[in-house]
């Protein structure tokens, strides 16, 4: 058994979530509404119960979410987590790393979003959200997505479209740093299976030779701030 890091499969990212339990603006128990750009993020309830609201194009909706259910979403869905009663999971993230890179704009009113300053000083946590970080923080950022999030929903495709492109434009300046990211991660990983493809259609199964296995004996943070709850998190990638 080998002890160094190395990606999970695929180059995916994985956490352990248990979702905020305070009420925001509209009532209603939970996270923090956000759509990612690059990265489909999938959910595996393990307790609890509540709901998952998405926007895209296609319009709104809300999944039922209770343990056992999966459910996941392309970049560009703007997605809010519910709580009604003790709801965790286990959170599946495409491209390891990518949205702690900043792959997650969350839905600020339209003149934060286009102010980076003002969009920089509304999302950000103290200490990075380290844990132990004042969880009220997160949660007055969390307001103010909801709010965004309501002019949203009622304000149909173009206010979509309008968002969609804010947040691309906000996002514009890391696009460098997120390709780097992506080749030496998810891209690696799909570039490592087409070379062990080619291999083993030549008859080389030479790379067999090389299997490891890896162990993370418990999670290296528990109780990170992050936008829909407190998060247990893993090593991202080797």
């Amino acid at each position: 058994m080998r002890d160094r890091p190395a990606p999970l499969p695929g180059g995916v990212g994985v956490s352990r979530l248990r979702v905020y339990d305070t009420v925001a603006p509209d009532g209603l128990v939970g996270g923090t509404p956000h759509v990612h750009l690059c990265c489909t993020e999938g959910y595996v309830v393990t307790d609890g119960e509540g709901m998952v609201q998405t926007l895209t194009t296609a319009g709104y909706g809300e999944t039922p979410l209770r343990p056992g259910v999966m459910v996941w979403f392309e970049p560009g869905t703007v997605h809010r987590l519910v709580n009604t009663g003790g709801l965790s999971i286990v959170v599946l993230m495409q491209n390891s790393g990518l949205p702690e890179a900043g792959d997650a704009v969350l839905t600020f009113p339209p003149e934060v979003l286009a102010d980076p300053a003002a969009y920089a000083v509304a999302a950000a946590l103290p200490d990075g959200g380290a844990p132990g970080a004042d969880v009220r923080v997160a949660y007055r950022r969390r307001d103010l997505a909801v709010t965004g999030f309501q002019s949203l929903r009622s304000g149909g495709p173009a206010a979509l479209a309008a968002f969609h492109a804010a947040a691309a434009a906000l996002r514009q300046p890391l696009l460098t740093r997120w390709r780097q990211r992506w080749e030496a991660g998810a891209g690696r990983a799909a570039a490592d299976t087409a070379a062990q493809l080619d291999a083993l259609e030549r008859g080389d199964p030479g790379h067999l030779g090389d299997a490891g296995v890896y162990v993370v004996d418990a999670p290296v943070e528990r109780g990170r701030l992050g936008m829909c709850g407190l998060l247990d998190t893993y090593p991202a990638a080797g």
